[in-house]
């Protein structure tokens, strides 16, 4: 019988590389890593794609990130199993940046479409769950009942089953809840919040095509905050 081929992600064929580079012993245990910046020149990748590749690794054990420090190898040569070749990956194999990059491809639709054809309830859903959200207690349960809401109003199951599921798949997630631990403080949550205010705003005001952009700046933004250099991780 043929057996599938799984397409290997970009950010984990790096980790598998240096996850390698670790067993054979070319960084010592208790050694410095290379930055984030030569990682990312030397494998000709961008940098966000390292970020994940040494995210994932941390979680694999690895390596450890010290805040300001920098990432080191903690696993003695031999100690930490290879991944198996040619192993099919699952749903947690899938990066933060893909799965936000998908989202960008759904949600302003989705935003654009409550504004042209969401009931009056479903606006009133919308408006309640951005009032609701607090940027000191669980403001990531609120942000997904702010998008899962947009989506509901939009009219179109199948949008709506592909919202829930992406954001599945970004709370099933590893690699982009310890993102999020680093890179997401109370700060970013208020930018979020105000990002939120003009999608509901273009959204009450039935204005569909400025409810699609200030989506898809909403989404761009939370990219441009994760992939941008980090005060708290300076040299990752």
């Amino acid at each position: 019988m043929l057996q599938a081929v799984a397409a290997t992600r970009l950010y984990r064929q790096i980790a598998d590389q240096i996850a390698g580079r670790i067993r054979a012993g070319d960084f010592a245990r208790g050694g410095r890593l290379p930055s984030e910046r030569e990682l990312a020149e030397q494998l000709q990748v961008s940098r966000a794609t390292i970020r994940e590749a040494l995210i994932a690794l941390e979680i694999e054990g690895y390596v450890e990130v010290r805040v300001g420090a920098g990432v080191f190898a903690t696993a003695a040569r031999d100690t930490v199993s290879p991944r198996p070749a040619g192993a099919p990956p699952d749903q947690v194999d899938i990066g933060p940046f893909d799965l936000l990059e998908a989202r960008m491809l759904i949600e302003p639709e989705c935003a654009a479409l409550a504004a042209h054809a969401g009931s009056d309830a479903q606006i009133a859903a919308i408006a309640q769950a951005h009032r609701a959200m607090s940027l000191t207690e669980a403001p990531e349960r609120h942000d997904r009942a702010f998008h899962s809401a947009i989506a509901a109003a939009c009219g179109n199951a199948a949008l709506a089953a592909t919202v829930a599921h992406l954001w599945h798949l970004s709370l099933s997630s590893p690699v982009f809840s310890r993102m999020q631990d680093y890179f997401v403080n109370a700060q970013v949550w208020a930018v979020a919040h105000a990002e939120h205010e003009r999608i509901l705003a273009a959204i009450l005001a039935r204005d569909p095509i400025r409810a699609g952009h200030a989506m898809r700046a909403h989404l761009l933004g939370i990219l441009a905050r994760l992939r941008e250099d980090s005060a708290l991780l300076p040299d990752l």
